[in-house]
C-alpha cells in the first residue's frame, strides 16, 4: 500500500487549467483516468488527509504509485480525451458500466449491392443502417417477417444468395413473396436499393406517409376493379400495422428522444436507456456498474452518454436526450453531443406531461434492473470471496490470490506441444490476458520438461518488462535479478547457445492483444499471486524450479492432479486435500478445466493446419490465390504433378517461369504414405481412387483413425 504524499507533485508543479489526469500503480498500469475544469484543484483533494476521503477514493489513492496529467484548451477537449483514455487503458477504479447483455439490432447492409435485412450484435459497421436495440432476437424475426410481405428484402446469406444464383433457383421467400430475389435477377440492383431504403424509412418512424400511399394506392386499385391487387394492398396495409402495433406510441408523431434513468445505492448503479423514434419505443437497454469511486448522479449520467454515444455520429445521436440529473457543468457535455450529432442537441430534465411519465417508467425499470442484478450477484460475489479466502488459507498465502494464472500442456502422442495460460482476476476468467505458447526448446513429450519452459519463457518476458521500466528493487540490477533476464533476443530468434528467447509462439486467442503503449503491460508485464499448474508433484517442482531460476520468491505455486483433485504444493511429499464442497477447490477446478480447453483448442488448430499442408506451400512467390487457381484447374495435386509445363501455364496468373517453379517443387516433393483407418485396417482413398494421405513432414505418415479414437490419443 502506497502512501500519496509519497508521490505528490510539488506546489506549483500543477497548472491551474482544464486537463485529464492518470494516476498509476506501481507497475505503471493505468488505475483511473479524471477530468477537471482545474487541474490544480481536482488533484488537491486526492492529497488531503486519509480520513477525509471516500472509502473507494482511499482505495484508489492508496493503490497508485503515480499521478500524471495532460493540458488542453476547453473542458470539451477534456471530455474527449477522458473517454479515450478510459476506452484505451480501461482502468479499474473507472465507472464502467457493464452491459447484462449483448443486445441485438435489426441492420440493413446499405454497404453490399443487394442489401441485406439481418440480426446483428456487437460492434457497429460502416455503411449499415441500425435499429433497435431490441431486448430478443426473436423480436427482430417476429416484426421483419411481418414486414418481408410489403418490402421484400434479400435475407440470405452470402453463401446461400451465390448458391441461387449458380442454380438459377431461388430459396423458398423468393417462391412465397417473402423476397424479391435479386439472386436470380427478377429486380434489377437499384430497384432493390430503392425497396431496402423504404424498408429502413418505414423503421425509422415514417410510417405515416407509407400508409396513406398505401391507401391511396388500395382505393385506385378497388375502382378500376382490379380486385385482386386491391386485396393483396389491403393485406399489406394489415401486416404493417400489426407490426406498428408491437411498438406503442409513447410520445408525440417524429419525436425522435433517448431517456435514460439511474438506480443506485452506496456500492451499485444501474442506468436504463429507452429509444425512442417517431414517437415510439424502438430499443431498450441496461447497464450496471460499481461505483468504484464517491460520484453524482449528475456524474453517472455523463458516464452513461460518453458510453451511449462515444462512438456515434449523426443521426444515431437523437435531437433530445431526457435524463434524471445534468452533469456538472453541462455546458461541455451538450456541447460535445451536438458536435457528434452534426446538430443540436437538447439535454434536459422532463418537468411535466408524456416525457415526465415516460421517464417514471425507465426509472421503475432502472430500480427493478438493479434489485435483478443484486439477487444475482450477491451470491456470486460471496461465493468468489469464500472461494478466494479458502484458497489463501489452504495454501498458507498472506492474501488472497486476487491474479491467479493456470498452465497446461497438450500434444498428440508427442506432435504438436502447445502450452496454454490462462489468467482468472477476482475469480472471473479475463480472457484478454490469456495466451499460447509453441514447445520449441525440444522434441518429443515430456511435460515436465515442457512445463519448466513455458514458465521460464513467461517469467523471463516479466523480468524484462520490469527491466525495461525501471521497476528493479532497490540496489538489484539486470545481472543480479536472476538468470535468464538478458535473454531476449532483439530480433525474436533463440540465442546461439539454444536458450529459449520469450517472444515466439505467444499470442492471444480469446481476446485484442495487448500494445506496447505507455501505461499498459505489455503481454506479461503483470504478475500473478499464484500459478497453478495441471499435474501433480513433477510438474509443481518444474514450475518451481523455473521460478527459482529467475530468482522470483514472491509468486506461490500449486497443482491441481485430475485422478484425485489433489492440490500439491513445491516440496510437499503429501498433498492438500480440500473438501469436495470446498468454493475453493471448485476454483481451482474451473481455472485448470480453462487450461485444459484453451490448451486443446490451440493444439488441434496447429494438428489441422499441419494436416492441410501441401506441396504447393514450399514454392516461392505462390500465393493463395494462385495455388487454388491451380487446384481448381487441374483438381488435386496428384494431377498437377502429372501436368507438363505448358498445361500449367495455361491456367491463368501462372507465367513460365512460375510454371517451372512449380513442376520442379512438386516433383522434388515425396508423396507420402496412405493413411490407414486403424478401426477397419482399411486404406482411406480420395475421389480419384488414389490413397488419401495425411503428412507431418515429407515422407512421414500420419495414422488415420475416427474422431474419437483420435480425441483419446490427445492429452
Amino acid at each position: 500500500m502506497a502512501d500519496p504524499s509519497s508521490y505528490r507533485p510539488r506546489p506549483g508543479e500543477i497548472p491551474d487549467s482544464p486537463g485529464v489526469y492518470r494516476f498509476r500503480d506501481e507497475h505503471r498500469r493505468v488505475i483511473y483516468v479524471g477530468k477537471a475544469k482545474s487541474l490544480r484543484q481536482r488533484l488537491a483533494n486526492y492529497f488531503q488527509d486519509l480520513a477525509n476521503l471516500h472509502p473507494r477514493t482511499r482505495t484508489m489513492v492508496t493503490t497508485a504509485a503515480s499521478v500524471e496529467w495532460t493540458v488542453v484548451f476547453t473542458e470539451v477537449e477534456a471530455l474527449q480525451l477522458e473517454y479515450s483514455w478510459i476506452k484505451e487503458f480501461d482502468p479499474r477504479f473507472n465507472v464502467k458500466y457493464r452491459d447484462d447483455k449483448s443486445y441485438p439490432y435489426l441492420a440493413v447492409t446499405m454497404n453490399e449491392e443487394f442489401p441485406r435485412v439481418q440480426v446483428m450484435r456487437g460492434h457497429k459497421k460502416k455503411g449499415v443502417r441500425y435499429f433497435g436495440p431490441y431486448g430478443h432476437a426473436w423480436a427482430i424475426r417476429d416484426t421483419v417477417d411481418l414486414l418481408l410481405r410489403v418490402f421484400p428484402v434479400r435475407t440470405c446469406s452470402a453463401g446461400v444468395f451465390k448458391n441461387a444464383a449458380r442454380t438459377g433457383r431461388p430459396c423458398l421467400l423468393g417462391y412465397i413473396g417473402k423476397c424479391s430475389a435479386p439472386c436470380v435477377e427478377r429486380i434489377s440492383p437499384e430497384d432493390h436499393r430503392e425497396l431496402a431504403e423504404e424498408f429502413c424509412d418505414f423503421m425509422a418512424g415514417r410510417t405515416g406517409t407509407y400508409l396513406r400511399r398505401l391507401e391511396r394506392q388500395m382505393a385506385d386499385a378497388a375502382e378500376e376493379m382490379e380486385y385482386e391487387r386491391a386485396a393483396r394492398l389491403r393485406d399489406d396495409i394489415g401486416a404493417l400495422k400489426k407490426a406498428m402495433e408491437k411498438s406503442a406510441v409513447v410520445l408525440a408523431d417524429a419525436t425522435d428522444a433517448d431517456l435514460i434513468a439511474v438506480a443506485e445505492d452506496e456500492l451499485e448503479a444501474a442506468v436504463q436507456i429507452f429509444h425512442v423514434r417517431g414517437g415510439r419505443v424502438r430499443g431498450q437497454r441496461g447497464w450496471v456498474t460499481d461505483k468504484v469511486e464517491e460520484i453524482t448522479t449528475g456524474a453517472l449520467v455523463e458516464h452513461a452518454l460518453q458510453q451511449l454515444y462515444g462512438e456515434e455520429t449523426g443521426d444515431a445521436v437523437p435531437k433530445e436526450v431526457l435524463v434524471p440529473a445534468l452533469p456538472d457543468p453541462v455546458e461541455p457535455v451538450q456541447q460535445w453531443l451536438t458536435e457528434r450529432r452534426g446538430s443540436g442537441v437538447s439535454l434536459r430534465i422532463p418537468q411535466r406531461g408524456d416525457k415526465k411519465a415516460l421517464m417514471a417508467t425507465v426509472e421503475r425499470n432502472a430500480q427493478q434492473a438493479l434489485v435483478l442484478h443484486k439477487t444475482k450477484r450477491a451470491s456470486d460475489l460471496t461465493t468468489r470471496s469464500r472461494a478466494l479466502e479458502e484458497i489463501a488459507e489452504a495454501l498458507d498465502l498472506d492474501s488472497a490470490p486476487l491474479r491467479i494464472e493456470c498452465y497446461d500442456i497438450s500434444h498428440l502422442q508427442g506432435d504438436d506441444v502447445v502450452a496454454s495460460m490462462v489468467v482468472f482476476e477476482d475469480g472471473l476468467a479475463r480472457k484478454s490476458e490469456y495466451r499460447r505458447f509453441q514447445i520449441k526448446g525440444f522434441a518429443g513429450q515430456d511435460d515436465v520438461r515442457s512445463m519448466h519452459e513455458v514458465i521460464t519463457r513467461r517469467f523471463r518476458r516479466y523480468l524484462a518488462e520490469k527491466e525495461r521500466t525501471g521497476e528493479w528493487a532497490d540496489g538489484q540490477d539486470a545481472d543480479t535479478a536472476g538468470p535468464g533476464v538478458g535473454d531476449v533476443a532483439s530480433d525474436g530468434r533463440a540465442p546461439a547457445d539454444g536458450r529459449v528467447v520469450p517472444d515466439d509462439g505467444e499470442a492471444l486467442v480469446d481476446g485484442p492483444a495487448l500494445k506496447d503503449d505507455d501505461g499498459r503491460p505489455k503481454r506479461f508485464a503483470y504478475p500473478p499471486q499464484l500459478v497453478v499448474v495441471d499435474g501433480g508433484q513433477p510438474q509443481v517442482a518444474a514450475a518451481q524450479r523455473a521460478l527459482d531460476e529467475l530468482g522470483i520468491d514472491d509468486i506461490a505455486v500449486c497443482g491441481l492432479a485430475k485422478r484425485l483433485e489433489e492440490v500439491w504444493l513445491p516440496g510437499d511429499d503429501d498433498p492438500v486435500v480440500l473438501p469436495r464442497t470446498s468454493e475453493g477447490l471448485y476454483l481451482l477446478q474451473r481455472v485448470r478445466d480453462e487450461a485444459h480447453r484453451f490448451a486443446i483448442t490451440y493444439q488441434r488448430v496447429k494438428r489441422a493446419k499441419r494436416f492441410r499442408s501441401s506441396p504447393l506451400d514450399d514454392v516461392p512467390g505462390l500465393g493463395d490465390t494462385r495455388k487454388q487457381a491451380l487446384i481448381k484447374h487441374f483438381g488435386s495435386v496428384k494431377k498437377l504433378r502429372a501436368a507438363t509445363i505448358d498445361q500449367i501455364c495455361e491456367v491463368p496468373g501462372i507465367g513460365r517461369k512460375t510454371a517451372e517453379t512449380v513442376a520442379v517443387a512438386l516433383a522434388r516433393a515425396t508423396p507420402a504414405a496412405p493413411a490407414v483407418n486403424t478401426a477397419t485396417g482399411e486404406i482411406m482413398e480420395d475421389e480419384d481412387g488414389a490413397p488419401e494421405t495425411t503428412t507431418d513432414a515429407p515422407g512421414e505418415p500420419v495414422t488415420a483413425g475416427t474422431p474419437d479414437e483420435r480425441r483419446g490419443q490427445e492429452r
